[in-house]
């Protein structure tokens, strides 16, 4: 299956670290050689960058590697085709509007009848079932609220709701981002940290890599990273339970 990666955060923060050990797993460490893409926000400003090759072997992950763009919000995605041809269309993270936000989505996993679920305003552009279960999600919010809610904690709920709805169709591991929240659906396998003061080493799994976060923060940063496996071979993970939801914001988990 695939790999996912998140990150909340409350300053700027470059994700370079945690990038490096998740593209090595792209044909390198792992087998997830299918493509790779990863998404950035900075305020409600978005950028995202796609290949559909193996990460480990991907000129653009190396530039990715190397100019560190910092964003509060971060979701990245490592591809191990199941379902859909190998190809740019099929990336992921995945891209919508609603209410005047762009969302990402990334997924992992597989899911049986989804394509039977009728769709209105959000259409897939590639054959993915995780890019037409996006499109699915974002048309019931917006059919739920046709404005943007002032009520949080309901969108919230509906959100929960809805992820729930379509994990009973399989595998549904998801990061989905609205440039303010993190939303992070387990519905098999999600490990996440969070890093502040005091800030200590970190080590990755994957490459002969550390770094001393220490010297790489203030006293006043909150960090979250959310990993299908952990990356670092020396920090404690929380490893999440089946069907457990989880929203992060400024790196602090609110739900």
């Amino acid at each position: 299956m695939c790999e996912l990666l998140g990150m909340s955060a409350n300053a700027p923060t470059d994700i370079c670290f945690s990038f490096s050990g998740l593209i090595k797993r792209g044909g390198e460490t792992g087998d997830h050689k299918d493509g790779w893409g990863i998404a950035f926000y900075e305020g409600k400003g978005y950028r995202s960058f796609h290949d559909p090759i193996a990460s480990a072997d991907s000129e653009v992950a190396k530039f990715i590697q190397g100019y560190s763009i910092k964003s509060t919000q971060v979701i990245c995605h490592i591809r191990k085709a199941n379902r859909g041809r190998v190809c740019l269309e099929n990336t992921h993270p995945f891209s919508r509007e609603l209410w005047g936000s762009t969302w990402s989505f990334a997924h992992n996993g597989q899911l049986k009848g989804i394509k039977n679920r009728p769709l209105k305003d959000y259409l897939p552009v590639g054959t993915t079932d995780s890019e037409y279960a996006f499109c699915w999600v974002m048309d019931q919010l917006k059919q739920l609220f046709p404005v943007k809610p002032t009520n949080k904690k309901k969108l919230w709920n509906e959100m929960e709701a809805l992820l729930k709805n379509v994990a009973t169709l399989g595998v549904f591991n998801v990061l989905i981002s609205d440039a303010d929240c993190l939303f992070v659906f387990c519905s098999t396998k999600l490990s996440w940290i969070t890093r502040q003061a005091p800030f200590a080493d970190a080590q990755l799994t994957d490459a002969d890599i550390s770094v001393d976060f220490k010297k790489e923060t203030s006293d006043s940063d909150i960090v979250t990273v959310v990993a299908t496996n952990p990356l670092t071979s020396n920090e404690d993970w929380h490893v999440m339970s089946r069907n457990e939801f989880a929203i992060f914001r400024l790196g602090i988990r609110t739900k």
